[in-house]
């Protein structure tokens, strides 16, 4: 199908200039991110993710991360007629394993991360990690890797990649000097001399010197994603600078560590993760900017991948000071049997309830907090709805509850 999709509409990605990333966790991020340098180096740029998808300027509503070869290829055409001179995309693990990504003339591949999830798809990880790696076998002209995470050090391995870390491995581009306040991170890139293909390195410029970085997105996690855009960037010849004041500007992605701000004097924030490691990191992040308690909201999804589910609940125990275990999406599946899995995981000792209604969780939660602490609402990010059994899905969004419950108190 995607051959014939990509013929069909003229093979718009011969013209138009497509960064594609994989990854588990920080694909949304790291796309938002790459547009916003993109578009700050005067390139029209667009956009197709989990959160939406921007054609020609102007914001569209989406229904997978990565649509249909056929409405994917229609979608470049439109770019293209609109003025968009290239495209971010989020590419899934789904999509590559049922090809609808092929037939796309990659200019830039980069891969973030690969932690468990999906695996109700994937029969295993080397499936997931297999279905990731079609994106690099595909022949993009440069591929970025994230070399902190081991599946990215077995992709460096076997393609020619540029490499970054956060972490402090050895990598094309490092992050030095982090550091995190209120307003965000700051950081300087690095480049080091490891004897890489030019064509991976067209704008960095001379090696050592470093370019300093702010960026208003709290997190360890996102000094990972803004490096990798970064890198990705300057593959595409912005320049350091203009890529650094780019990252400096950009906004937070919906959904994703967002603010909730009804004048309540502690915090509130709202996040996808809905991984173990992605609950991991937004907690960890969560931690540093909290005076007193973390409490944390979180679940997980009916009709996915049962086995995360325990780990989910002894990352969010584990990292909170009052965890409270309630229903994602359940789906097809009994939202207390889910809770019970999730809480399952949970190690002796760690203060947790449980409440299987997600609104009453979340008010719980609110209604607990006190001065200085922060509430992570986690698993759901920017969805603005709840899918229960035979498709039926009820409107329901994280961020609107809380401002609803938090007006009420």
């Amino acid at each position: 199908m995607a051959p014939f999709a990509a013929r069909f509409w003229g093979d718009p990605t011969a013209e138009l200039r497509v960064v594609g990333v994989t990854g588990t966790n920080g694909k949304t991020t790291t796309a938002f991110l790459i547009r916003e340098v993109l578009e700050a180096a005067g390139v029209q740029c667009g956009l197709l993710g989990t959160v939406r998808q921007v054609v020609g300027g102007v914001e569209e509503e989406v229904e997978r991360t990565t649509p249909e070869a056929i409405d994917l290829q229609a979608t470049f055409r439109r770019m293209l007629e609109a003025g968009d001179k290239a495209c971010v995309m989020e590419v899934s693990s789904h999509a590559l394993a049922l090809h609808r990504a092929d037939a796309i003339h990659f200019e830039v591949a980069l891969f973030t991360n690969l932690t468990q999830d999906h695996l109700d798809f994937h029969e295993g990880m080397e499936e997931y990690f297999e279905a990731k790696r079609l994106l690099f076998e595909m022949g993009p002209k440069a591929s970025i890797v994230n070399v902190d995470d081991p599946y990215g050090r077995r992709l460096a391995g076997e393609f020619d990649c540029a490499t970054f870390s956060a972490e402090g491995a050895e990598a094309d581009f490092t992050a030095q000097a982090v550091s995190f306040d209120a307003a965000g991170a700051h950081f300087t890139v690095d480049r080091a001399p490891t004897g890489l293909k030019a064509e991976h390195m067209l704008a960095f410029g001379p090696i050592g010197g470093g370019v300093e970085v702010r960026t208003g997105l709290p997190g360890h996690f996102n000094v990972a994603n803004a490096l990798g855009a970064f890198a990705a960037a300057t593959a595409l010849g912005v320049s350091p600078e203009v890529a650094a004041e780019g990252l400096g500007r950009a906004e937070r992605v919906p959904g994703r560590f967002e603010p909730i701000d009804e004048g309540q004097d502690f915090a509130v924030l709202v996040d996808y993760a809905h991984t173990p490691d992605s609950l991991e990191n937004v907690l960890r992040a969560a931690r540093r900017l909290t005076e007193g308690r973390l409490i944390a909201v979180f679940g997980a999804g009916g009709d996915r991948d049962r086995g995360k589910r325990p780990k989910m609940g002894r990352a969010g125990a584990g990292l909170s000071d009052l965890a409270v275990v309630t229903s994602d999406n359940p789906r097809s599946e009994d939202p207390e049997t889910i809770v019970a899995e999730v809480a399952a995981g949970i190690e002796n000792g760690a203060a947790f309830e449980v409440e299987p209604d997600r609104r009453a969780a979340i008010a719980r939660a609110l209604g607990g907090a006190r001065a200085g602490d922060t509430v992570v609402i986690a698993g759901k990010g920017h969805e603005q709805g709840q899918e229960f059994e035979n498709g039926r899905k009820v409107p329901f969004d994280d961020r609107e509850v809380a401002r609803e419950e938090l007006r009420r108190l």
